[in-house]
């Protein structure tokens, strides 16, 4: 799998990056391609989503030059921003011989993968795509989201990761279209202070390195793990620090 770095980008450029690898995927003229990347702050919702799920008004967004885009995955409301790592797998999935469901699987086990390198306890939520800390628990924290479009049998958009994200942004939303979700980040999670805690593009491009290696890892082992869940012999997967 090739992997890119697009570092600090706007959202409608790499929107176009990833419908050009779509095709030139689709013509056989690529690999599978995993890309990492950090948006300008941004507002998206799903092919399905609700308008009422945006919370921010049109003069409160126009002044904080946020733009609110309708694109083609599932899902519904979601912030991009600094500090929060944005993975989008351009993957055919025929020629891996995997479904979409264990796919799903194998991005968000990812994405517990990387939590669990910093050291942040994660788990699946039934019923709720995503990453979680927490998840029944009083306080379920949202970590990561996740929202896929197919085209032709390749994946594309993906999952968003918070890292040292400003999680007051995410209050413009209801997030995932849930109303009082309580977002969180990696570095809330830890308690980092200071320099540490600042969104930075540095801190989504060490991540970036954490997940698409444990993504690398999960599709070469075939993702036991998510077909296991699949068949009904796990219930929730939970990752655990090292």
């Amino acid at each position: 799998m090739s992997i890119e770095w697009l570092g600090h980008m706007p959202y409608r450029t790499a929107g176009d990056r990833q419908r050009a690898l779509v095709a030139a995927r689709d013509a056989g003229e690529v690999p599978d391609t995993l890309l990492l990347v950090e948006h300008e702050p941004v507002l998206t919702l799903g092919r399905h989503a609700l308008d009422e799920h945006v919370l921010a008004s049109p003069a409160e967004l126009a002044s904080r030059g946020i733009e609110v885009i309708r694109v083609e995955r599932g899902g519904e409301a979601t912030y991009h921003g600094p500090g929060q790592l944005v993975a989008y797998p351009i993957v055919r999935l025929r020629e891996r011989g995997i479904l979409l469901r264990p796919f799903v699987r194998a991005l968000e086990l990812s994405m517990a993968d990387t939590a669990a390198s910093y050291g942040v306890a994660t788990a699946l939520r039934p019923g709720s795509p995503g990453l979680w800390v927490d998840p029944f628990g009083p306080v379920p924290r949202k970590l990561g989201a996740l929202g896929l479009r197919v085209e032709k049998g390749i994946t594309y958009h993906g999952i968003a990761l918070n890292i040292t994200a400003r999680l007051a942004d995410f209050e413009l939303i209801d997030p995932c279209g849930m109303v009082d979700l309580d977002v969180t980040s990696i570095a809330r999670e830890l308690g980092w202070q200071g320099a540490a805690a600042e969104a930075t593009t540095e801190s989504v491009r060490v991540a970036g390195e954490r997940f698409a290696a444990a993504f690398a890892q999960r599709l070469e082992s075939g993702v036991t793990e998510a077909t296991q869940r699949d068949r009904g012999e796990a219930s929730m997967i939970a990752a655990r620090p090292a």
